[in-house]
């Protein structure tokens, strides 16, 4: 066995055992992701030295089993075994059409069930992707409580609120496990997505209270398969587009090495009366499925050009959305953005000793960007015209550099066996945004009579706004023991201690508004009850940390600095969780979340910016129900049901006003039926609504966006051709052509939820 996947993660627990001073350990560990990192491509030589490699892909699934199963015998008999997907291992075909969730180990960097585990993760299945077909990562989490979507920057971001928390590029969405700054985190090479709910600061370090978003990649697989399909679609009004994606994969010889690629485009017209969306990606991947060692190396790369579209405008006298056509933009055809993005991942694992493993994952992404918005800063009700601006975006970039080692093991002392895992992370992200563009004058527009192409882009480029620049650098060490004291009770208990720097600002000359550099401990507390097999009740504790920046200067002057605490959470929380292998899986928990330092924005109408204040406080509590899975042999569902009080419970303004864009309900269900042989093919049917309900549209709750209900359907028919499987798949989207807002930035700026669509794919199975 190639010895550098071994020193790739030695260096962690001898350097913790041995006390090594931090900076020492950093270099160290450095080392060996640098080795590790180098050693990828040699993956063709390594596996002629590992014969049967190509039955690891069943040993690493059952991995958790394995390392158990010399000091568990008993228990082992008593609780049924349950599924977990390895960090590097690819999901077993016989689970890949089921709704219930199959656990992946690099949302809790775990092994452990579900069942084993305090806190409540919820997953949105292959199966359920491939039905339903979301566009983009808010449409797929709406099948999960608790969700809602925040400003999305005019439709090119994805802003997940998480049991009321949340922000675009605020941290919280993952790829396979490590931190994603690019706008769009879902695509075609998506095998899974899954949400850690409540404060992951002990497995991801600065995060927000409400919880980690993970998107699962799709991996190589052994059998060798390819699928082409060619899809199109309509919104009506002459509103229309197509689109063509590949995804073939297959071994590499014999000894465990397996290929992937995903090849996906789409273009199509806007659903509004103008704008273009194009879209490309290309995602090679690569995988070596040995005896002791499991690897995959993801590279994905996309190219896009979407609207940027927020042109919703609330009526002063009525809080209302303005009396128009839905269909109608506010802003010109050259409110676009475009730009591409590049993501580089490796993950490994090596089994190190019985029972004990290292895992190392390395992350690099980077998306650059250009940007037109023509934004709107004012309304004239009695004349019918609004003021706006032609402002842009030049040269954004956004890069994210990320580590992390660690390893995990089991060790029986007495009756009493302790899950124990150690390591370190490191990351280094910036945001940056070079030329801000701000036009000199602003126009009138006639939003009643609307003629469009008065209006040009505007190239002038403002100094003190532009260069705008945030760097944040973290590491942490980890350390987490779950204490299982015989067949049903486990203690868990967690600590991180993280350290950060950060420095932002703007200007031309460069002015620092934020500069701080401080350290934290981040504890984790939990216990877990197994009622039997299937069943559990769980308690925890846990913190979360999130340091305060801003780009742009304060309006008293104030700049940020280590004086100023970072924002802080504290989350308790219980429930209960069900797992009946081959049939439903569901939680349910109660919470309560206080998250103290909080950065309140609010718009300003008088300087047409927004204002920033450090002094506050909020609050989250609620109870969410989750479940998915089979209900006999033909209905598959999932459905979520959530009750969220979230609410500012202090500030100079604000205490007592609800979080905006967090509804208190939000439900969904969706259900499948597999009616079987129908004529020459076989057929499936399926359905699902989401309930978002009333939310404030900003933190001052001067107006609040309508509850909305909405449905979709899918039909999909699967025959043979030339003894090869074709799939014809129909989605209706906005079955009801229902107008919605599902969220706002500011009273000028809300998102219009889609209008209907109907989509037909073709699909060819090789």
């Amino acid at each position: 066995m190639p010895t550098l996947f071994s020193l790739s993660c030695h260096p962690c627990p001898c350097a913790l055992a041995h006390g090594l001073p931090a900076r020492r350990l950093t270099r160290a560990i450095w080392q060996g992701l640098a080795c590790a990192a180098l050693g990828l491509p040699l993956l063709a030589q390594a596996q002629a030295q590992a014969p049967g490699a190509a039955a690891a892909p069943a040993r690493a699934a059952s991995a958790a089993t394995e390392a158990t199963e010399a000091t568990e015998a008993g228990e082992a008999a008593e609780l049924a075994a349950v599924t977990v997907v390895g960090r590097a291992a690819p999901v077993p075909v016989e689970l890949e059409s089921h709704y219930q969730p199959t656990p992946d180990a690099s949302t809790l960097r775990s092994l452990a069930p579900a069942l084993e585990v305090p806190q409540v993760t919820n997953a949105v299945a292959a199966q359920v992707l491939r039905d339903q077909r979301p566009r983009h990562m808010d449409d797929a989490l709406m099948n999960v409580s608790g969700i809602t979507q925040g400003n999305t920057l005019a439709g090119t971001q994805d802003t997940i609120m998480k049991r009321g928390f949340g922000g675009n590029r605020d941290g919280s969405i993952m790829h396979n496990g490590m931190p994603l700054v690019q706008g769009r985190g879902m695509n075609a090479a998506a095998e899974s997505v899954v949400v850690l709910k409540g404060p992951s600061s002990m497995f991801y370090g600065i995060m927000d209270p409400g919880g980690v978003v993970n998107v699962v990649s799709k991996k190589p697989q052994t059998e060798r398969r390819t699928t082409v399909a060619l899809s199109g679609s309509t919104y009506g009004h002459g509103r229309h587009g197509g689109g063509l994606t590949l995804d073939s994969t297959g071994p590499i010889g014999d000894k465990g090495l397996a290929w992937r690629l995903i090849v996906d485009h789409a273009s199509e017209d806007y659903w509004r009366n103008f704008g273009q969306r194009r879209d490309t990606l290309v995602a090679p991947s690569l995988a070596w499925y040995g005896r002791d060692t499991q690897a995959v190396l993801w590279y994905e790369f996309r190219d896009y050009d979407v609207p940027f579209d927020r042109t919703v405008v609330i009526d002063p006298a009525t809080k209302k959305p303005l009396d128009l056509p839905i269909r109608r933009r506010l802003d010109e055809p050259f409110n676009q953005m475009w730009g591409n993005s590049h993501l580089l991942q490796s993950s490994i694992d090596h089994r190190i000793a019985p029972g004990w493993s290292g895992h190392l994952s390395l992350s690099y992404n980077r998306e650059t960007y250009d940007a037109n918005q023509l934004r709107i800063q004012a309304v004239d009700t009695a004349r019918g015209l609004l003021t706006r601006r032609a402002d842009g975006t030049r040269g954004a970039l956004s890069t994210d550099a990320y580590g992390t080692a660690y390893v995990d093991g089991s060790v029986k002392l007495g009756s009493v066996r302790h899950d124990m895992q150690f390591g370190l992370d490191l990351e280094n992200r910036r945001i940056y945004r070079a030329d801000m563009i701000r036009a000199a004058r602003t126009h009138e527009f006639d939003y009643r009579n609307p003629v469009y192409g008065r209006v040009q882009p505007s190239d002038r480029v403002v100094p003190s706004d532009s260069d705008q620049s945030d760097r944040l650098r973290n590491q942490s060490l980890f350390f987490q023991d779950a204490i299982h004291f015989g067949p049903r009770w486990i203690a868990v208990g967690g600590l991180r201690y993280l350290h950060w720097s950060q420095v932002a600002g703007r200007g031309r000359p460069f002015k620092i508004n934020t500069h701080t550099r401080d350290g934290v401990w981040l504890p984790r507390l939990g216990l877990v009850y197994k009622l039997d097999s299937t069943k559990s009740l769980y308690a925890s504790y846990s913190r979360s940390v999130k340091p305060v920046s801003s780009i742009a200067p304060h309006a008293s002057g104030m700049v940020i600095d280590s004086s100023i605490a970072p924002e802080k959470g504290v989350s308790w929380e219980i429930g209960a969780k069900l797992d009946v292998p081959g049939g439903l899986t569901g939680s349910l928990a109660l919470f309560d979340i206080d998250k103290k330092n909080v950065l309140v924005k609010q718009y300003n109408d008088a300087t047409r910016r927004q204002d920033w204040r450090t002094a506050g406080a909020a609050r989250s509590r609620g109870i969410e129900l989750d479940v998915a899975g089979e209900v006999g042999r033909r209905w598959s569902l999932i459905g979520s049901l959530a009750w969220l009080d979230a609410k500012v419970t202090k500030d100079p303004e604000f205490a007592g006003n609800r979080l905006s864009n967090v509804a208190r309900v939000t439900a969904s269900a969706a259900a499948t039926y597999n009616a079987g042989q129908v004529g020459a093919g076989q057929l499936r049917l399926g359905a699902r609504a989401r309930y978002t309900g009333r939310r404030p549209g900003d933190t001052a709750n001067a107006f609040w966006l309508p509850a909305y209900t909405v449905a979709d359907a899918f039909a999909t028919y699967t025959l043979p051709v030339g003894g090869r499987p074709m799939k014809l798949q129909l989605n209706v989207k906005n079955l009801f052509d229902k107008v919605y807002y599902p969220s706002a930035n500011n009273q000028y700026g809300l998102a219009a939820g889609d209008a209907r669509q109907i989509a037909l794919s073709v699909g060819f199975e090789f």
